[in-house]
């Protein structure tokens, strides 16, 4: 059985409702969607009993109706774990994952700056990535962001 194999097996006796929801697309590459829920339980799992122990990314992606966002993971074997999860786009709230990994929270900040998505538990810091004076509420990643909006919006 391939590593990528093994992985999959174990989530999947880890976590039941997970078996048709985890693919391995390529050699060293599998995906996996969990709801919000159980996103963190997933995510330490894969941290403490699969060993994935640094954060490569997360990446946001707005679907429309909601958002998708994908936490990269990385074994040191050469093996990624994606791990994609969904959040609504009208109350477009996620827990940080600043205590699991602390490196999110330049990831997260991206979230919160292009996306609009609120991070609780984010740590006080800088915004990132855009500059201090943007306009209030202008999420340049948004699909119905329109750059004629930003003449209209008070700056910060």
């Amino acid at each position: 059985m391939s590593a990528e194999e093994d992985i999959k097996q174990k989530l999947a006796g880890r976590f039941p409702f997970l078996q048709d929801k985890i693919t391995v697309k390529r050699d060293r590459r599998i995906f996996l969607d969990v709801g919000i829920d159980n996103f963190k339980e997933v995510l330490q799992f894969a941290l403490k009993e699969l060993n994935f122990t640094f954060l490569c990314t997360v990446t946001g992606l707005d679907d429309r109706d909601r958002f998708s966002l994908m936490y990269q993971l990385d074994q040191g074997s050469g093996i990624m774990l994606n791990i994609r999860t969904s959040i609504l786009r009208d109350d477009p709230v996620v827990d940080s994952i600043t205590p699991i990994f602390p490196n999110a929270d330049i990831y997260e900040r991206e979230l919160v700056d292009l996306f609009g998505i609120k991070v609780k538990g984010l740590p006080k810091g800088e915004r990132y990535p855009l500059p201090d004076d943007w306009p209030a509420g202008q999420y340049p990643l948004r699909k119905d962001f329109k750059i004629e909006d930003l003449d209209k919006k008070e700056n910060i």
